[in-house]
This record gives C-alpha cells, structure tokens and sequence, in this order.
C-alpha cells in the first residue's frame, strides 16, 4: 500500500509540473486558444492513434488472447456504466456545461495515470492490458464521446466512426500483435516519439486553461465534487464488484480497477476546447480530479491487490 501511495503521488506532482508549465505559457502570451486548439488536434488526431500501435508492437502469445478479450469485454462494460451514471444524474440546464460534467464522470486518465502503475504492480502483462483498456477507452471517446462533446447525432455516422484516427489506430494495432507483424525500428521509434507526447501536450493544454481561469472555483462547485467522487470512487467500486461477481481475478482484475480509479481523462478539456464547451469547467474537474486522486487511487488499487 505504502508503495501505491509513492507511485501515484510521483506521478501526480509530475502530472502538475506539466500542467504548471502550461500555466505559464498562458500567462505569458505564449499559448493563446488558437494554439490551444491547434495542439488540441494534434493530440487526438496524430498523438492518441500512436500509443495504441505503439503498445501493440509486441509478439503474439496465444495464452494473452483470451485475458485481452475479457479485458476489452470489461473495459467496455465499465465505460457503459459509467454513461448510464453520468446520463442519469447530470442535468444541467447549461448543455455546455451538462456536456463535461457527462465527459468528465466516464472518461478517466487511463493512459498517463494507469499505464506506469500498472507496470510497478504488475509488470509487462499489466501495461499490454493497460493498453487494451486505452483502446477501448478511445473507441467509446471517438464514439460516444464526440456525440456527446458535440451534441450532433450525425457524428455517430458509421463512416465518421471508422475514419476516425483512434479506430484505425486500434486496426493497425491488433494486426501487428495477431501477426506478428515486424515493424522496422525505423518506423517504430518515430511511433514511440509521437506516442511519448500524450503526457506534455494535454498537460500543458490543461495548465494553458486553468491560466484563464480560477481555481477555486473548483471547489465551490457541488456538482464538481459530485462528478469527481463518482469518477474517483464509485465507478472503480463498482467495476471491482462486477468483476469479482464474473470470476475476474489477477492482472485483469487489478489492471482495470488501476484504469478505472484514475482520475478525469485530459482529453475532457481538448474535447470541450475542440466543440466549445465549458473549458475552463473542464481544467478544474481535471485538476481537481487528479489532485484528490493521490488519496484514493492508492487506496483503491491497494484494496484490488489485496483481492
């Protein structure tokens, strides 16, 4: 338990030195909200498609096959709770407001927040799952998720959902894996630079926007607090107690709770930047998220380990 508290306080104090910088690039006139949102896009159209490939380069084992299928099988069920929840007790009257609320409950930091946990607690079998969770992530944000951000049923088009990058970042990805498919280093070092990229850029995007704003805030708002309890505590509760109740044990078990105990997914701010929602509602559900999360994630991860 003491060492889940070390990881996850590291990673957030890490996580605030990058957001920190964003900070001051706001402050000083260096980023404003055209950049913002040019950087946004970089992210979710070049960035995000990179760390799935890039954690699918690895040789296929067909004992993994069966633990990434209920993986993605639980991820999936996870992310669906999570929207029943989110649909049902936010109303707000401000759509673009209900919009991040919505975002901010089912979408969790599973990338830069779970992904080194998973390696200190599990090893490399903990990152693969951690990797198959993020796909599952990313379909259902570049699914539901951009009709949610943006309010327009027509994004839900089959064609809109299988051009979009993430989708054909997870197609390049399972080929790779399932065949075994040789990358030349050539090629994959650049993936993994681009990948390495998902922690600075939507930090400091975060940063940029709590530079607009007032953080305080944060902490007068009751449905914030709300929202992030549920993200913090109760939807990874509640995907212990699925999981245990289907006979999920082991790495997959602690893997998805670790995904799912992370606080508010970056990507709610590029979103609500990206479809002008509320941004600076959604830096202070991240910030105030992440910021709580060094108690409870630890206590959370600690008590699935100990199942």
């Amino acid at each position: 338990m003491g060492e889940n508290f070390i990881t996850v306080g590291t990673q957030v104090l890490e996580l605030f030195i990058l957001i920190a910088v964003g900070y001051l690039c706001g402050k000083t006139k260096i980023l404003n909200d055209k950049t913002a949102k040019s950087i946004t896009d970089i992210v979710l159209y070049i960035v995000c498609p990179c760390v799935i490939i890039d954690n699918f380069i690895r040789p296929f084992e067909v004992e993994m096959l069966g633990k990434l299928l209920t993986t993605a099988a639980a991820a999936l069920c996870i992310h669906a709770v999570s929207i029943v929840i989110a649909m049902l007790i936010f109303h707000d009257k401000q759509p673009t407001r209900n919009r991040v609320y919505r975002f901010a409950l089912i979408f969790s930091n599973c990338g830069y927040m779970s992904l080194p946990m998973q390696q200190a607690i599990l090893g490399s079998d903990g990152v693969f799952f951690g990797a198959v969770y993020i796909v599952i992530f990313n379909v259902v944000m570049w699914t539901f998720g951009v009709w949610l951000s943006s309010g327009d049923k027509k994004s839900l088009s089959a064609k809109k959902i299988l051009l979009n990058p993430c989708i054909i970042g997870m197609a390049v990805g399972l080929v790779i894996f399932l065949t075994s498919l040789p990358v030349p280093e050539v090629i994959a070092k650049p993936i993994t630079f681009l990948a390495n990229l998902n922690t600075p850029l939507p930090m400091m995007i975060v940063g940029y926007y709590l530079s607009q704003t007032k953080i305080r805030d944060a902490f007068k708002d009751g449905k914030g607090f709300i929202c992030v309890l549920f993200r913090l505590v109760v939807i990874p509760l509640l995907a212990f107690g699925g999981m245990m109740l289907c006979g999920i044990r082991d790495t997959v078990l602690v893997t998805c709770v670790i995904a799912a105990a992370a606080p508010t997914a970056a990507a709610t701010t590029m979103f609500a930047a990206k479809f002008d929602n509320d941004a600076r509602l959604s830096v202070n559900l991240v910030t105030l998220s992440t910021l709580l999360s060094v108690v409870t994630m630890p206590l959370i991860v600690g008590f699935a380990c100990s199942a």
